[in-house]
């Protein structure tokens, strides 16, 4: 899943953990586990992360003996507006070609 459009005007690293910390909204992730699922150094990585927390869209918590990266509820998009801006892409695309 991706985040909210609103949120895509980023620089790419911030974009691409942002994405990744959507598609685990609910367990959260470790910054071992972004840095696995984004392709950028670590200190790109650091950058985002500092800059998606002063933008309040990420929260880090300690759970136990380990710290988890969640992103923001404002972040994170209704599946159903997802699908109706699917749609409206599939239906541009019919009237475009004529379908």
């Amino acid at each position: 899943m991706r985040a909210r459009r609103e949120f895509r005007d980023r620089r790419d690293t911030e974009v691409a953990v942002l994405d990744a910390l959507v598609d685990r909204a609910e367990e959260g992730m470790t910054v071992f586990e972004v840095r696995a699922a984004v392709d950028a150094d670590i200190d790109e990585i650091e950058a985002a992360l500092a800059a998606l927390k002063a933008d309040d869209l990420i929260s880090v918590e300690n759970d136990d003996d380990r710290v988890l990266i969640y992103a923001a509820d404002r972040a994170i998009p209704d599946p159903e507006e997802e699908l109706s801006e699917e749609r409206g892409f599939v239906e541009a695309l019919r009237d475009r070609f004529g379908l």
